[in-house]
């Protein structure tokens, strides 16, 4: 291989995870992130080895990134348990890197310190600053609507991702950075500087010294991902207005942890939690902003009384010590929590006898009329169904009915895609209708907005009662009172779920057929059960 005896003994050895591939778009400057990686692990005397993994790209593996999250964590560990490596950075950013390679590091329990890809740069039309997703899904109901030609939407196309890095609004890329961030498993700062700042390169050079001195230390997951940390990045969620995905990835981490995590703990600390970061898609400004307006730190520093402080983090020292002398520079995109977006945090979790087991909405970014609203179902069996129905006239579809599609949960499409943000019908457009309430068994992007009712639980394709729900039943949300309720008499929902057959078994073979028997239902994490909880398994024996 050509290293000489000297460069190697007595050097801690460190794996560097690199989730880039050619069709991995929001990690195109990882290949120079690693040899910036390698640079600070040679500066601080280790012996760095860039071993590639899968990389889980959101907008091109089909049906969904997520249906592959657990195949990334499987990877990760078995790579550090399998190979002679004493430490690891973790280079991820792109929705699903994030907990894959997090879930795989915490069960292999290795140091370990996570380099997020950071934002890309603002998006750019005339004079309008664009951010990714969110107003994709803008100006593309403005253009079903007939309000924008081709050459406009072409023009926005072209001006909405302008560098290399992850989504630069407070989508899931963005959440998960965050809140990596705040659970201690980063560098202070680190989660919100742009993918194409020189302060970036200089990050992924400090992440290489800093694993060197973890190895050291043996500073491992297990010592900094306490339940209060998990507390933590709870609260810094909910005053993100953060991604509804995070609940989904948070609860199989702790589940790697060993730390005990319900649903209802997600609404809890909502309901103490004000949003202070005023970022699209529930406020005005872009991930930009919030990075030159003092970030995580200064955010954090505004929670302190929600906050445990004396957590430990990946740099040695406590939450509470990393964001000590943190500014906030910009009062416009950090709030105060006397002055916050809303008084309560960014995702409710609701019950009721459409969701026994839970289901959860993003009020911040949801029509406030709609949060207590009883409606009229309009149901679609599937993703091609929905496709093929909700712009047909015939249908019959009102602004008043609510749209519902199942069989999109984690086994019913597989994978749970990010189908929640169901498309608002081509006939409402043109009437000036821009929000609906939503209800489904799937995800959605955290870029999406509107009343939009996800995971619900269990889902349709496990035999929850969502797989009953028929066209023309009434449908109950209160969002004040958490509640999702089918209005139809119980006895009536359950000789319906009596004569109900579960879907033909999809796979026959491989992962696919892996992932349907032992993927946990979303208020669990969508985590594999044997997976679940702390790793404990020895390295392999040598002989």
């Amino acid at each position: 291989m050509g290293y000489s005896a000297e460069e190697a003994e007595g050097r801690p050895v460190i794996a560097i995870l690199n989730s880039w591939s050619d069709l991995s778009q929001c990690h195109t400057h990882f290949p120079q992130r690693v040899q910036e990686v390698k640079r600070g692990v040679w500066q601080a005397g280790g012996f760095p080895l860039e071993i590639p993994v899968l990389a889980v790209s959101e907008m091109f593996m089909k049906p969904t990134a997520m249906l592959y999250r657990n195949l990334l964590a499987m990877e990760t560990e078995e790579v550090l348990r399998s190979h002679p490596v004493d430490g690891v950075v973790l280079m991820g950013g792109c929705d699903k890197t994030v907990p894959g390679l997090l879930m795989g590091a915490i069960s292999a329990d290795l140091p370990a310190i996570f380099m997020p890809a950071g934002p890309m740069l603002a998006g750019r039309y005339r004079t309008e600053r664009l951010g990714s997703g969110t107003d994709v899904w803008k100006y593309w109901a403005e253009r079903q609507a007939g309000c924008l030609d081709t050459c406009v939407w072409r023009q926005l196309e072209e001006g909405i991702a302008r560098s290399a890095g992850t989504c630069m609004t407070m989508g899931t890329a963005s959440t998960l950075a965050a809140i990596a961030e705040t659970l201690g498993m980063t560098l202070p700062g680190a989660a919100t500087i742009p993918a194409v700042h020189s302060a970036h390169a200089r990050m992924a050079a400090a992440c290489g010294r800093r694993i060197v001195e973890m190895v050291w230390e043996d500073l491992k997951p297990s010592r900094i991902l306490s339940a209060a940390a998990f507390d933590n990045a709870i609260v810094a969620d909910m005053a993100l207005a953060g991604s509804t995905n995070a609940i989904i990835h948070l609860l199989a981490l702790a589940g790697r942890a060993g730390v005990s995590l319900a649903l209802d703990r997600f609404d809890e600390l909502s309901r103490t939690t004000p949003v202070i970061a005023n970022l699209r898609p529930a406020g005005e400004y872009l991930m930009e902003d919030f990075h030159d307006a003092g970030g995580v730190p200064a955010l954090l520093s505004r929670l302190r009384p929600l906050l445990a402080l004396d957590c430990l983090t990946a740099t040695g020292r406590t939450l509470g010590e990393n964001i000590a002398g943190a500014e906030v520079i910009d009062e416009r995109v950090i709030l105060s929590p006397e002055n916050p977006l809303a008084r309560a945090g960014g995702t409710f979790v609701l019950r009721g006898s459409l969701a026994p087991d839970g289901c959860v909405i993003k009020p911040t970014a949801a029509d406030p009329r709609l949060l207590k609203h009883v409606g009229r179902a309009i149901v679609f069996d599937s993703y091609p169904d929905m496709k093929a129905r909700i712009d047909d006239p015939a249908t019959g579809i009102t602004a008043d009915d609510i749209l519902v599609l199942r069989n999109a949960g984690p086994l019913g499409a597989p994978g749970m895609p990010e189908w929640g943000m169901l498309p608002i019908p081509k006939p409402l457009l043109e009437q000036g209708v821009r929000d609906m309430v939503r209800i489904s068994d799937a995800r959605m992007s955290g870029t999406s907005y509107g009343t939009c009712v996800l995971h619900v639980a269990p889902e349709a394709a496990v035999g929850g009662p969502l797989a009953v729900v028929r066209t023309g039943d009434r449908i109950a949300l209160d969002v004040e009172a958490r509640r999702l309720d089918l209005l139809v008499d119980a006895a009536e929902i359950a000789r319906r779920l009596a004569t109900w057959k579960p879907p033909a078994e999809r796979f026959s073979r491989g992962y696919g057929r892996l992932y349907v028997e032992q993927t946990t239902q979303a208020d669990h994490g969508c985590d594999f059960r044997f997976l679940e909880g702390r790793g404990g398994v020895p390295e392999p024996d040598i002989f």
